[in-house]
This record gives structure tokens, C-alpha cells and sequence, in this order.
């Protein structure tokens, strides 16, 4: 069985939130609040890195159309045991349609590494104040996602995906992608200072993941900063068997042992387009009409696909 190992790490110096409550308070409530919370819980956070290899098993079943990401994963891995350091993941740019399971990927990646997940839909974003935050003197005023993530999370290496991120957008006085340019690079993000809070964070063991149907739309230095890998749908016995293991899984989760162990390859054909993010659902919902209709196995009656309306049916 693979454990995590971890160690500790200060994200940010209590006397620099200390000066910084001092200079503000009473100008801000939710300042003050935020600036207190800091030094109720203290600096320290833990940095994980898994104890073997074979903690990217798990994605390899579930993620099979990850090979290329996972073999460079594998090695960071293998580079962090041998020199008895943190596992340094360069910021990873997932590019392919939708539905190859971008963001299931990304989750599995923080619950293999045993750390925190983060996702921020960069769909239309105008500005960049959802991940650097706004300064504290405008009304409304807040903690951008990655020092709220840093601050109030466990982890000084969440997963933070930020998804679709071409589609962003911008104007001439914000920029959306601007804050990556220092977040993506370690040497930068070790002294990342969110708009809000005004102190310094360490954001540098953040493992970044950004997903794109395409690099149209994403600069060149922004590219630059990232290992980029084209992510193929998975193929019909990928497909297949990403689904039978997710079933397995269910059956010992829900304790329905006198279910049948295998689905049908009928059921499988036609389970083959829902996508990762939908698959779970679909099977729990499938078990329960199963179940309803007094049956131990999952015949094609029970599987119920639903599409959001307005848009087609997507793979996997």
C-alpha cells in the first residue's frame, strides 16, 4: 500500500502579517478577519510527495489516455526520492476537446499526491482578481483563490487547475493570464503578493495544471513556462475498462455484493460517451434502477444518459 510522505513549509513570515494588521486595522473588517486567521493558524503547511511509483498506478487504470503526462510525472517522482526532496512538478498545460477527462485527471493527480484541489473556471474571467485578489480599498474587496487556498488550506502544494484557460479574457486595464507569469515560475512565486492581504506568499509548491481545447489564444511566454501535452480521447477499451473499474469500485463502496461483477459489453458501448466527470453518476444512477427493478446486474434499460441541454453529447 503507498502512504504520503510530508513535510513542512512556511507560506508566509507572522511578522509581516503582524506590521500589516497593524498598519490597517480598523480599515477593513474582512481585512482584519483575514489578517487574524493568519496568525491564529500560523505559517506552516505541509508539502507532500508520494512514497513510491506506484502511487501513479491508480492514475494509469483510471487515466490510461495519460501515459505521456504520467511517464514525465513518474520521473519528478523518481528525481524527488533520489535526492530526498519535494516533488517538483513543472506547471502541466492539458490541451484536447472536451470530455478526455482534463479535470478528472487533475483530481486524481491531488488525491495520488494527498493534497488539496482547486478549480478555477477561467470560461469568460475579465479579470485577474479571482486569483491575485482586489485591493482592499475598493468596495467589495477580497482574497484572490490562490492565498485563500494557500492560507486556509493544509497544503503548501494544492493542485490548482485552471480550466479552459484560452478563453479568458481581458481589457486594457486587466489581464487575466498576467499574475501567471510570476506564479508559474518558482523563483517569482516564492514572493507572490495577493492585491487583497499585501503580504508576501510563498506560492512556488503549487502544482499548476491549466486545461485548453487549444493553445490558440495563450502566449507564447505563458507556453513557455509550461510542459504542454496533447491529451488523445480515450479509445473504446480504455473507455471500457475506465468504466468497469469505476463500477467495481461502486459495488465494494455501496457493499452490493450480490451484484453481478462485470457489466455487459452492451452496457459498456453504450456508457462509452459519458464523460469522466459525468461517469460516476451515471453508474450510481444505473445501480439504483437496477435495484428498483429488483435486479443484480445493470442491464441497458437502466443506463439513463443525460445531456446538458443545448449541447450535444460529448466523449470521453
Amino acid at each position: 500500500m503507498s502512504i504520503t510522505l510530508a513535510r513542512t513549509r512556511a507560506v508566509y513570515d507572522l511578522l509581516d502579517v503582524q506590521d500589516a494588521l497593524e498598519r490597517s486595522r480598523g480599515r477593513s473588517p474582512e481585512l482584519d478577519a483575514f489578517y487574524e486567521r493568519m496568525l491564529e493558524t500560523g505559517p506552516e503547511r505541509f508539502v507532500t510527495t508520494p512514497s513510491s511509483i506506484e502511487s501513479l498506478d491508480v492514475l494509469r487504470e483510471d487515466c490510461p489516455n495519460f501515459d505521456e503526462v504520467l511517464d514525465d510525472l513518474a520521473r519528478y517522482l523518481r528525481l524527488a526520492h533520489a535526492g530526498n526532496r519535494g516533488f517538483n512538478v513543472m506547471p502541466i498545460l492539458l490541451l484536447g476537446g472536451p470530455g478526455v477527462g482534463k479535470t478528472h485527471f487533475a483530481r486524481r493527480l491531488a488525491k495520488a499526491m494527498g493534497t488539496e484541489f482547486e478549480l478555477i473556471s477561467m470560461n469568460a474571467l475579465s479579470a485577474g482578481f479571482v486569483i491575485t485578489g482586489s485591493s482592499a480599498s475598493w468596495r467589495g474587496a477580497k482574497c484572490g483563490k490562490v492565498a485563500e487556498r494557500l492560507v486556509r488550506g493544509q497544503f503548501a502544494n494544492p493542485v490548482v487547475v485552471l480550466d479552459e484557460v484560452e478563453k479568458a479574457t481581458g481589457s486594457s486595464q486587466s489581464d487575466p493570464l498576467a499574475a501567471l507569469y510570476q506564479l508559474l515560475e518558482p523563483e517569482t512565486a516564492r514572493a507572490f503578493r495577493d492585491e487583497f492581504i499585501d503580504v508576501e506568499i510563498d506560492a512556488s509548491q503549487i502544482c499548476w495544471v491549466l486545461t485548453a481545447n487549444s493553445t490558440e489564444g495563450i502566449p507564447a511566454p505563458l507556453l513557455n513556462r509550461m510542459a504542454v501535452y496533447e491529451v488523445p480521447a480515450p479509445t473504446p477499451e480504455q473507455a471500457a475498462g475506465i468504466a468497469q473499474r469505476m463500477y467495481a469500485g461502486l459495488l465494494e463502496e455501496l457493499n452490493l455484493d450480490g451484484f453481478d461483477e462485470r457489466l455487459a459489453d452492451a452496457v459498456l458501448d453504450r456508457l462509452a460517451p459519458v464523460s469522466p466527470r459525468d461517469l460516476r453518476k451515471t453508474l450510481l444512477d444505473s445501480l439504483g434502477y437496477a435495484v428498483a427493478g429488483g435486479r443484480s446486474q445493470v442491464t441497458l434499460e437502466d443506463v439513463r444518459i443525460r445531456t446538458t441541454p443545448g449541447k450535444g453529447r460529448i466523449g470521453f
